[in-house]
């Protein structure tokens, strides 16, 4: 009898306690098997348009030149998927007043990817101008490649924004959704859709309601915002678990995505560069991928500074290889969509609005 008093009492108590944490108390952070996250898996086939359409500037003849002679001169590069990718002359996210980053080592991103950001921040801290710093956590390393605990983040495209809270401080006990400003996370949201070529928006449905409420009360075009948060296969706006607190947002590189497709075959010219990311899987050693890729142990380790041979499942390897690479995955031909716009009438009633509740 004492023995099931204690059980009572013990399944009451973690009840409780349960009840007691907010909605979101699952992680959020990104996770090694959430598949929102996945590009490589879910792209598909594209027509591939006439002539070489993002990087028209540079013939075959001056690429392969270039790259052999003055790879930097190309500017950067974003080589294969979000998810099964790689860095070439990366950018680092700048310093600005507009926004903090809280992990500038791991602010390295795409050319556009970097301008988009920039642009979008600056243009809410004009509207906000007593706000505080929008939140930049992460976008991907320097060389780009598996950054832990993410499945994406690996080309330079993806980048983590912290959502704007109520006086800008957040309290345990409640849900995430009761606590963000929906004014300035939608103003963020409305600049990235309307000033950036934006491919998606992952961000938890309870989120999505709020500021899709907020943005109709605002006055917004309602068939713009039902086409913005329909919840479809295809559509810029996502829901995706362990994304409560932050927008994770994937843009459209176009010119780097190129030309990574472009330079992939022409990798092998530069040894120092023909790598690829490899996620160690268990039961893996080092002989066994330097047979699969053609590899050498040697330089496996060299270029992953490497003192010995003990491998973590999990580890994020860059495997340089002696000849072209041929199961690589090479990703689609680029072809940004274009910009999802309101129609004019409510576009320019909600800017006249802004305009005049502008100090």
């Amino acid at each position: 009898m004492r023995h099931l008093l204690v059980a009572i009492l013990f399944f009451a108590s973690a009840a409780r306690a349960q009840e007691m944490q907010p909605d979101d108390s699952v992680s959020d952070t990104d996770s090694d098997t959430d598949s929102d996250e996945a590009e490589a898996e879910s792209a598909e086939p594209v027509a591939a348009p006439p002539g070489v359409r993002y990087s028209s500037d540079v013939s075959d003849d001056e690429l392969r030149r270039r790259w052999e002679e003055d790879p930097e001169s190309l500017g950067s590069v974003s080589v294969g998927f979000a998810d099964q990718g790689r860095l070439i002359n990366a950018l680092q996210m700048p310093e600005g007043e507009a926004w903090v980053r809280q992990r500038p080592d791991l602010s390295w991103g795409a050319q556009e990817t970097i301008e988009s950001l920039a642009t979008v921040f600056r243009a809410v801290r004009e509207q906000f101008p007593d706000s505080s710093p929008a939140r930049l956590s992460q976008i991907s390393a320097r060389e780009g490649g598996h950054l832990k605990p993410h499945r994406s983040h690996q080309s330079g495209r993806d980048a983590d924004i912290g959502l704007f809270y109520k006086k800008d401080s957040l309290s345990r006990g409640r849900s995430r959704e009761r606590l963000i400003d929906p004014e300035r996370n939608w103003a963020l949201l409305r600049e990235l859709i309307l000033e950036t070529d934006v491919q998606v928006i992952l961000i938890d449905r309870k989120i999505q309601h709020v500021l899709r409420a907020h943005a109709l009360a605002a006055g917004e075009d309602r068939a713009w915002i039902d086409r913005i948060f329909s919840g479809k296969h295809g559509a810029i706006l996502q829901h995706a678990r362990r994304h409560r607190d932050h927008f994770h947002v994937r843009f459209f590189a176009p010119r780097s995505q190129e030309l990574g497709r472009r330079i992939q075959p022409l990798l092998a010219l530069r040894p120092e560069q023909n790598l690829v990311a490899h996620k160690v899987k268990h039961g893996q050693t080092l002989g066994h991928l330097a047979r699969v890729y053609g590899a050498n142990i040697a330089a496996i380790r060299k270029v992953n500074h490497m003192r010995g041979s003990f491998l973590r499942i999990g580890q994020q390897l860059f495997i340089p290889l002696r000849k072209p690479c041929t199961h690589c995955p090479l990703p689609p031909p680029v072809l940004v969509r274009p910009r999802c716009l309101p129609s004019e009438p409510a576009a320019a009633v909600v800017s006249l609005s802004l305009a005049s509740a502008a100090p």
